[in-house]
């Protein structure tokens, strides 16, 4: 395991009587877009993204009070894999069941967030999984009693994931694998290398939830 220090920035709004608390990162990545295709989620990142997402996720799982704000829907498309006709880009939150936060509160708390108080977190960033894995952690995952599932949710075009703790920190790895292996794959592979991973459905990881599928991009539009 390693450390990685996340530059944030803290912020506070209220809704009535309650006040929420909004994490976003200080500077959100410019290449990194997510892509509403109706039937699954497409998410395409360069390094930096990978590794600034996989740190969200890790962020998302040690915050249950918070919901984490990753703005990006107005970010350029690769060069490759522009969105089709009918698709539409989002932005993202990830917050922990135990908030119950409505989603359809979301554009009105979104309008009250000032600048936000900088601040510095310390993640502890797992290393790659043991060969094989863990059946006994699959079984659990797929149980139909499992809570650890993540619902999504769209509103004021932005994706909701909502989950436990668990999820999100089982689920970081797919960001950091892009990160630390798809510069490599794509460069050994010029003309063709494709390098991704996906929340399937298989994963035992998605409740309410479609499938997202996430691609390493090294090419982007020249303003992207």
């Amino acid at each position: 395991m390693r450390r990685m220090k996340l530059p944030v920035t803290l912020h506070q709004a209220r809704l009535g009587p309650v006040e929420f608390k909004v994490i976003r990162p200080a500077e959100p990545p410019v290449r990194a877009v997510l892509v509403d295709r109706d039937r699954s989620l497409d998410t395409h990142l360069d390094q930096d993204a990978a590794y600034l997402i996989g740190g969200l996720w890790l962020l998302a799982a040690s915050s249950p009070r918070s919901l984490v704000h990753l703005p990006m829907r107005g970010n350029r498309a690769p060069a490759h894999g522009r969105p089709e006709a009918g698709t539409r880009q989002l932005d993202l939150v990830l917050l922990h069941h135990s908030l119950q936060f409505a989603p359809a509160r979301w554009k009105e708390l979104r309008a009250r967030l000032g600048p936000g108080r900088p601040q510095t977190v310390t993640l502890t960033v797992p290393g790659p999984p043991p060969t094989g894995g863990s059946s006994a952690d699959d079984a659990a995952r797929h149980h139909r009693e499992n809570r650890d599932l993540f619902h999504q949710h769209l509103h004021a075009e932005t994706l909701f994931m909502t989950g436990s703790a668990k999820v999100f920190r089982a689920t970081a790895p797919h960001f950091l694998d892009v990160a630390r292996h798809g510069p490599g794959y794509v460069a050994a592979h010029p003309g063709h290398g494709h390098f991704c991973t996906e929340f399937h459905s298989t994963e035992g990881v998605l409740g309410t939830a479609r499938e997202i599928h996430v691609e390493y991009c090294d090419r982007w539009s020249p303003h992207g």
